[in-house]
């Protein structure tokens, strides 16, 4: 049997940082959970991810690119540094050997790690959250909390794309899953990016019904005709699927 993995829940440091601690076995049945837990800290916008392998026990170095393959999800949204803290000199080579480093770098202490990143400035964004009900009704929801949010943001010229966006996004939620949807909204001055989580690990994909034509398009292919760009992130919960929304992109 494999050794199960345990990932701790996230420890939030005076800096911003968020520490992760992981202990076990990371192979093909863990590798996924791995990542998932490492994509979840990163969608609470922290300064940082800082990830603890030095109780993690890796039988096949190719599994360390778990790792680049966490950071690779997000890194257009939320773009949050994913570091990792390994004591072990030979370890943190096997680490640099696998490529790993190119995209997430590793470092002997924990303090080490802190310090790496401590003359950067957080980005100042504005956040709202609401958890809403799997009911029709949630889609117009999500169109006045749009509104609400960006109005009090003072930006109301992205309102009118953003509202659509929100509405597509948790229409599909209704339409292809059994969840509650989660709406997320951030403003950082100049691009706003609207999410949506859900229960479901099935990744959403831009699919047409060729057999009802122009009749009927999907919520992704409005998503993908009126946002800068579109992604999906997997967690442990399900996942989130967000967009971002530029200037170029106000109707």
């Amino acid at each position: 049997m494999t050794e199960p993995l345990h990932v701790s829940a996230p420890v939030y440091g005076g800096g911003g940082e968020y520490t992760l601690v992981c202990t076990g076995v990371l192979d093909g049945l863990t590798y996924r959970t791995l990542r998932d837990s490492v994509v979840k800290a990163a969608l609470d916008e922290p300064r940082l991810v800082i990830v603890d392998v030095n109780e993690l026990r890796v039988p096949e170095a190719s599994a360390w690119s778990v790792f680049t393959s966490a950071r690779w999800h997000v890194s257009t949204w939320p773009d949050v540094p994913i570091l990792l803290v390994c004591a072990d000199d030979t370890v943190r080579a096997v680490i640099r050997g696998r490529g790993v480093t190119r995209y997430v770098p590793v470092f002997a202490t924990l303090q080490e790690a802190m310090q790496s990143k401590g003359s950067e400035r957080p980005r100042r964004r504005r956040r709202a959250r609401a958890d809403l009900p799997p009911h029709v009704s949630s889609i117009i929801d999500a169109q006045r909390l749009v509104g609400g949010w960006l109005s009090g943001w003072s930006c109301p010229a992205m309102i009118p794309v953003t509202a659509v966006i929100a509405m597509a996004l948790v229409e599909n939620v209704l339409r292809h899953t059994d969840s509650s949807p989660t709406l997320r909204l951030e403003y950082d001055g100049q691009l706003v990016t609207v999410a949506v989580e859900d229960a479901s690990s099935v990744l959403a994909q831009r699919k047409e019904d060729a057999t009802q034509g122009a009749d009927r398009v999907s919520g992704l292919a409005v998503v993908t005709a009126l946002a800068r760009v579109w992604g999906n992130l997997p967690n442990p919960a399900g996942k989130t699927v967000w967009a971002v929304v530029g200037p170029e992109n106000v109707l």
